[in-house]
């Protein structure tokens, strides 16, 4: 692995462990803070928001100045307001450093995803890509899994306060390792603003937003899928998790390749429609715990295999506006999360069984597959092969 590549990967790691152990943690907070379950979850949502509004504010602010101190000024507050999380006293207080907390991840990937793919050997920057994205895979085998353990068993203060030492170690990492590209000289913000107003942006926006959520209908209720349905112990839920973020581990390392072997579009239409296909495995193979359990690897893999080709995808698309664009995936894909949760549940809603968020993601995928195949007849992708633009950095 490429030495320089080590920070964004160890602050993807950071990223995904607070993002995630959130899901694990909110009975023990729940419990600490006199509050109910479904109040403790708005601190999911809490963060989500916090990605959404920071991901292109935080770039339109700090786009002029040079990437590596953009990277380490966006770790400083992801550690300060975790350790905020890890000291807050009341509900209100922990809502709001959750928050916080989020304003940087879209725009740490969103930077990262640019200075991974300049830093690249030629005709691998999706490969490059995709060992970033790599920290959040590795958060959910080793670090979520821990973290609520530990919340569990001691205090889900001392899960936020691993976070910090993460963030801390991440911080070094970036000031010995990552190289000083140069920033963007004579930057044009209302320039790179106008990429929103291209048709192509918002195809991509929406593929995203959609696409991904068809993800989140399957792991948002993996557990009761996996308890209620294959008829696992609630024990084995850490595990199963584990075995999922194996599978997520292994597609992203497979969708790096993908991204750089064939255009980032065609990856992911073809990722899009493999996930339609195995999300209705998933619905009618549960109830077998053998196949659930090679489904959760299965399904794990495809979803996460999308992470590099759509922030290729982005930054291909977006000629002089990469950070930005690039910060504007992830903003897409938080929004994936939280539609992909919300019309997965509905229909447990309405009394149908664990099986059926399946169904709301397959079509939510095949949503995303359309916006895919439209982009790819509108012919307005960069091809592989390609040459990444380097003007915003001169």
């Amino acid at each position: 692995m490429n030495k320089n590549l080590i920070p964004l990967t160890l602050g993807g790691l950071g990223i995904g462990i607070t993002e995630f152990v959130m899901m694990g943690l909110l009975p023990d907070i729940a419990k600490d803070l006199h509050i109910s379950i479904p109040k403790a979850g708005h601190l999911i949502s809490a963060y989500a928001l916090g990605v959404v509004i920071g991901a292109p504010l935080l770039i339109m602010i700090a786009g002029k100045y040079p990437p590596k101190k953009i990277l380490i000024a966006l770790m400083v507050m992801f550690t300060v307001f975790n350790a905020f999380s890890a000291f807050a006293p009341t509900f209100d207080t922990l809502f709001i450093a959750r928050l916080l907390s989020g304003l940087p991840h879209g725009a740490f990937f969103g930077v990262g995803s640019v200075v991974a793919s300049r830093i690249a050997a030629k005709g691998k920057a999706a490969q490059a890509v995709s060992l970033m994205f790599m920290g959040l895979t590795i958060a959910n085998i080793v670090g979520v899994p821990l973290g609520t353990f530990i919340g569990h068993n001691f205090s889900w203060r001392i899960s936020f306060a691993v976070v910090v030492a993460v963030g801390l170690i991440t911080l070094l990492s970036l000031k010995l390792w990552l190289p000083a590209l140069e920033a963007a000289k004579n930057r044009d913000l209302k320039s790179e603003l106008s990429f929103f107003k291209k048709r192509e942006a918002w195809i991509i926006i929406f593929m995203i937003s959609i696409g991904t959520g068809g993800l989140f209908t399957w792991y948002s209720y993996i557990a009761p899928l996996m308890t209620e349905v294959a008829g696992f112990s609630p024990n084995a839920v850490t595990y199963i998790l584990m075995l999922a973020g194996l599978g997520m581990m292994a597609g992203n390392y497979l969708g790096g390749i993908l991204a750089d072997k064939y255009s980032p579009a065609k990856a992911s239409a073809t990722l899009l429609v493999t996930m339609v296909i195995t999300l209705i495995i998933v619905h009618f193979v549960s109830d077998n715990q053998i196949l659930a359990l090679i489904m959760t690897f299965v399904t794990g893999a495809v979803s996460f295999s999308l992470a590099a080709p759509i922030q290729m995808l982005m930054i291909q698309s977006a000629k002089g506006s990469e950070m930005l664009a690039a910060s504007a995936s992830q903003a897409s894909f938080n929004i994936g999360n939280a539609l992909g949760a919300f019309f997965g549940g509905l229909p447990l809603v309405y009394g149908f069984d664990y099986t059926s968020p399946a169904y709301v993601g397959a079509a939510m995928a095949l949503i995303g597959a359309f916006f895919a195949f439209w982009l790819i007849k509108s012919n307005q992708t960069v091809e592989v092969g390609e040459k990444i633009p380097v003007t915003s950095f001169h």
